[in-house]
């Protein structure tokens, strides 16, 4: 089995701490070579992150890599939170440029990914493994595919050691960017992010914000199943599954799954690709 990782969002209420303790402690037994938390921008979420990342640590004994935005922070909270990250004892982190929430009148002092890995690089050297986002199916807000390769180049170039992929259930999309990348003398390895489908609905409203592609097969299948709810999490379990295995085959360096919190849906799609 290749290397796999969760990614999790933080919990603001004692009942979503339950639930994450009860995800964390039903995946451990796969063997995360980490797992991640998510990072609310403006703040919402500020202090619920260094507080999930401790408690995935502490009480699960997990490595917990947090997310870092330069939405809505300025460079002396960034370094602050660095600081923090070095002290709990983490060694890896996920950094993203983060989308603006609606009201919000400033992006912070960082306006793009690659500034705040050169500003990270700049403050803590080569203390933590970096990890940035990629985009096979094209970051929503790029202007074209040439754009957006160019954009991952620049957070390469500003010292990132690996990327992580937005969703896709489309693997030849995954694997012309990688060849893209690789033609672009880029060698960092590229982890597909998988999102288990278990909620139809609101797997549509994710991809129609974050610009992934539904095909139009699978959504014609789930679409026809209506209210049965066994039958769209079945399929979904082996659309997702087939696509692991594939991507598996074709040399992916490990697999990253989008968990929303939620064991049962990415203890499925791994019970079959095992």
């Amino acid at each position: 089995m290749l290397p796999i990782s969760f990614e999790f969002y933080p919990p603001k209420t004692d009942e979503q701490r339950g639930q994450l303790d009860k995800t964390a402690l039903k995946l451990k037994p796969y063997a995360p070579s980490y797992v991640s938390c998510t990072f609310g921008a403006g703040g919402s979420t500020l202090n619920y992150t260094p507080e999930t990342i401790r408690r995935l640590r502490a009480k699960h004994k997990l490595d917990a890599a947090p997310h870092l935005s330069c939405v809505g922070g300025t460079r002396a909270e960034i370094r602050e939170l660095l600081q923090l990250y070095r002290e709990i004892g983490c060694k890896r982190l996920v950094t993203l440029r983060g989308d603006l929430p609606s009201g919000m009148a400033s992006a912070g002092d960082l306006r793009y990914a690659n500034e705040l890995v050169e500003f990270i690089r700049a403050e803590t050297g080569d203390h933590f493994h970096i990890e940035v986002a990629a985009y096979p199916e094209t970051h929503p807000q790029a202007r074209d595919a040439h754009s957006d390769l160019e954009n991952f180049k620049r957070k390469v170039r500003a010292g990132a050691n690996g990327a992580i992929t937005q969703y896709f259930y489309n693997a030849d999309a995954y694997f012309r960017f990688v060849d893209d990348v690789r033609a672009a003398g880029i060698d960092i390895p590229i982890v597909p992010g998988i999102m288990p489908i278990s909620n139809f609905s609101q797997l549509r409203r994710f991809s129609d914000l974050c610009g992934a592609e539904i095909p139009r097969w699978v959504a014609q299948r789930m679409q026809a199943y209506g209210d049965d709810v066994d039958s769209i999490r079945e399929f979904g379990a082996d659309v997702v599954a087939r696509l692991c295995s594939r991507l598996i085959e074709g040399g992916a360096p490990g697999l990253h799954f989008y968990t929303l919190n939620l064991s049962k849906p990415t203890l499925t799609v791994l019970s079959r690709i095992a």
